[in-house]
């Protein structure tokens, strides 16, 4: 048979293990010529100078480079720290608690169901009175729309000269969709980041509900100016906070380059879209001195905020020393520069929960200890360019990475604000960010106002609709409440 037309399986005309280390600047020469299957000097020279382009280009790419600016093949097949091969396991991890749903709350109906026939034999039932209940839950059947007409009685006020009438509690003045609409819209988009598209299809379709996108975002925009206050209140509690976490990430705003800030406490999420990814944006947020602990990553404008004490992420130093594992692994001044940098957090990570639990004088000497380390290796002379890099963060940062070890209550890494900020993430995705400026601040708004009651463990379709009904009748807002004693001892 010819052998154009053999089923015979071929063998794989690349191998595998030397394409992933050309495209991660591991290729060897000797490698580049068993990659091409013979002794070719112009493919053998091709191959060395795409590994150097690629490395060119994995030097160009800092820790704050977005990812959509890194070439797919410039980034690595593996997270930072973990080995190839080592997958997370799904579902629930060892050692986290369970999550199951609630019982389920007294019946609005009770039904009752007795079959006449056996469904096996087709014989008659004697009657026992033995019964077994169930409850199950779901939506009502008919989703129709209601519309209401409401008869507003204007009397004249013969004191004032004019005619009165009373204010609606449930709709908005000048508006002909009610409250529960108008919120419920509002949190599938800012907090649960469906699309404008999406939701109005929900709407029409789902819910016959003839709603359109300009009327949806026009009343958004009222509902945010109605909530501004929650958000000059979320923001000063921010800044009274015991610690504070805050983070930014790439937004856009009439297709002009904005930032998303979020600051995160521990029960306040406050988000605010500026033109500036530096000091600017940070001065309208610490209007005055701020007397907790801010916990950052290490973008150099959080060096200028002054507050009492500063926490670095050591997730993200880690991360950094991982990456550049990936490719000097094997240098041995590297390899001793990262044992005694990781050595360090661990020990740290070790004496932490031993806070209260030693005596007091041999706990502070510890971490005066692990102070002197990272002291020692910030001052050591390191000829590897990445040592030294990392050595002169530790030389400026050093005293930063170890706030935690005085306090009970602040983290070791910035997590509490990735996770805050990430819901903004997938906003971003969805969304295409905002069109203009009072879209946005709409956006900071809303998303400050509803992540906020999530937080605190309260429902936002119930506190917002409370909250719009009192301004109905006294055309103030009430405060934004606070967590409620259950919710803050079960947290």
């Amino acid at each position: 048979m010819d052998d154009r037309y053999s089923t015979a399986v071929a063998e794989p005309l690349v191998d595998a293990s030397l394409l992933d280390k050309l495209l991660h600047n591991r290729l060897s020469e000797a490698e580049a010529r068993r990659f091409v299957g013979g002794d070719p000097e112009c493919a053998v020279f091709t191959l060395l100078a795409l590994q150097q382009q690629i490395a060119g280009i994995q030097r160009a790419v800092g820790p704050h480079t977005p990812s959509a600016a890194i070439p797919p093949y410039a980034k690595p097949t593996t997270s930072p720290g973990r080995s190839k091969g080592k997958k997370k396991k799904r579902g629930g991890q060892p050692g986290h608690p369970g999550r199951a749903r609630d019982p389920l709350p007294e019946p609005d109906r009770t039904r009752e169901h007795r079959r006449q026939r056996c469904p096996d034999c087709d014989g008659k039932l004697v009657r026992t009175g033995d019964t077994r209940s169930r409850r199950s839950e779901d939506i009502p059947e008919d989703l129709k729309p209601v519309v209401t007409e409401d008869i507003l009685h204007r009397d004249y006020c013969p004191q004032c000269k004019k005619r009165v009438e009373p204010s609606l509690p449930d709709v908005l003045p000048r508006c002909t969709l009610g409250n529960r609409t108008l919120v419920l819209s509002a949190m599938l988009h800012f907090l649960q980041g469906l699309t404008i598209g999406q939701i109005v299809d929900t709407f029409n379709f789902h819910l016959r509900m003839k709603v359109t996108p300009g009327g949806l975002v026009q009343m958004w925009h009222r509902l945010a100016d109605l909530l501004f206050a929650w958000y000059e209140q979320i923001h000063q509690e921010s800044l009274d906070s015991a610690t504070l976490h805050a983070d930014e990430t790439g937004w856009r705003v009439s297709g002009k380059t904005h930032w998303l800030w979020c600051f995160a406490g521990f029960d306040v999420v406050f988000y605010l879209i500026d033109r500036s990814r530096g000091s600017p944006a940070l001065q309208k947020f610490f209007t005055r001195a701020f007397e907790g602990t801010l916990i950052t990553d290490f973008w150099s404008p959080y060096d200028g905020v002054v507050c009492a004490e500063k926490q670095k992420c050591w997730p993200h130093l880690l991360r950094d020393v991982a990456e550049v594992d990936e490719q000097h692994g094997d240098d041995p001044e590297w390899k001793s520069f990262s044992r005694r940098l990781v050595g360090v957090y661990r020990d740290a990570k070790k004496l932490h929960p031993q806070r209260g639990k030693m005596l007091e004088a041999d706990y502070d000497l510890a971490v005066v200890r692990l102070e002197a380390r990272l002291t020692n290796l910030a001052a050591a002379t390191w000829t590897h360019a990445d040592a030294n890099r990392l050595s002169k963060r530790l030389g400026k940062y050093g005293p930063e990475l170890l706030t935690f070890l005085w306090h009970d209550d602040v983290p070791s890494d910035n997590n509490a604000g990735e996770r805050a900020i990430r819901p903004a993430v997938m906003i971003r995705k969805n969304s295409y960010c905002n069109h203009s400026d009072r879209g946005a601040l709409t956006q900071s708004v809303l998303m400050s106002v509803l992540r906020t009651l999530r937080l605190r463990g309260l429902q936002p379709l119930d506190v917002i609709l409370a909250a719009l009904a009192e301004y109905s009748q006294t055309g103030r807002l009430p405060p934004l409440p606070a967590r409620t004693t259950a919710d803050a001892s079960g947290s």
